[in-house]
């Protein structure tokens, strides 16, 4: 695996009322400003738009937050292996396969977002990119069974839903040493230790934040202290 350019998650808990309430409050302010229609904004197929389907809670990842991303990981992502685990539009997927990644995997439940991600593919004609009608959690825990499958793991979970640190503990399963995790929640991760809350084995990279949406990049890496889930009220 190639290092970026610019330098080249623990068991599982039910969040509290006061980080629900607090999720919530978040998933409904970002979804109020979500675009109904959002560009591919690097590599083959920059500029290319992509539809917004009408479902409740999908915001995609705003065009501003996915340029710091691909800043972070470097524009070239030739011979990579990425997984989108909760794809929604693709915008993230299809971001990387643009940007020249071998093989893109996205994940995806909802009937109506599969139809338009093969739309997409079909368009594109994407033949690297994969598309599976799954739950991401358990789509992940099968594969973390075996070896690790994949470069970078893009997360971008319901924030209403509080799979934030399940997510990133079934996601660290599917990448090796050094591979890479990216993470949107409404709340900040670090990797401070925390023996209740902490995913083993990662460290955080770089974080950003944009109006609601805090946005990370995690790196696995051997014998790490972990990342921590944020306290309430964060």
């Amino acid at each position: 695996m190639k290092p970026p350019r610019s330098a080249r998650p623990a068991r599982s808990s039910q969040p509290s009322t006061s980080q629900s309430g607090s999720a919530q409050k978040a998933a409904e302010k970002v979804a109020a400003h979500a675009a109904q229609e959002v560009r591919l904004i690097g590599g083959r197929w920059k500029r290319t738009p992509l539809a917004v389907p009408v479902v409740a809670g999908l915001r995609p990842t705003p065009s501003r937050v996915r340029e710091t991303l691909f800043n972070w990981l470097g524009q070239d992502l030739s011979g990579w292996r990425v997984l989108d685990a909760f794809a929604g539009t693709g915008a993230l997927g299809f971001e990387a396969a643009s940007r020249g990644a071998e093989s893109v995997c996205l994940l995806e439940r909802e009937p109506v977002l599969i139809k338009s991600l093969r739309a997409t593919q079909a368009k594109l004609v994407a033949t690297q990119v994969q598309i599976v009608q799954a739950d991401a959690l358990t789509w992940m825990g099968r594969l973390s069974g075996g070896a690790p499958g994949f470069d970078l793991v893009l997360l971008d979970p319901p924030f209403d839903a509080g799979l934030f640190e399940q997510a990133l503990l079934a996601a660290s399963r599917c990448v090796p040493e050094g591979g890479w995790i990216y993470l949107e929640a409404p709340q900040a991760f670090s990797d401070a230790a925390d023996p209740v809350g902490a995913v083993p084995g990662l460290r955080v990279h770089r974080h950003g934040r944009a109006g609601a949406v805090h946005y990370h990049l995690f790196q696995r890496v051997e014998g790490g202290s972990g990342v921590s889930r944020p306290a309430a009220g964060d």
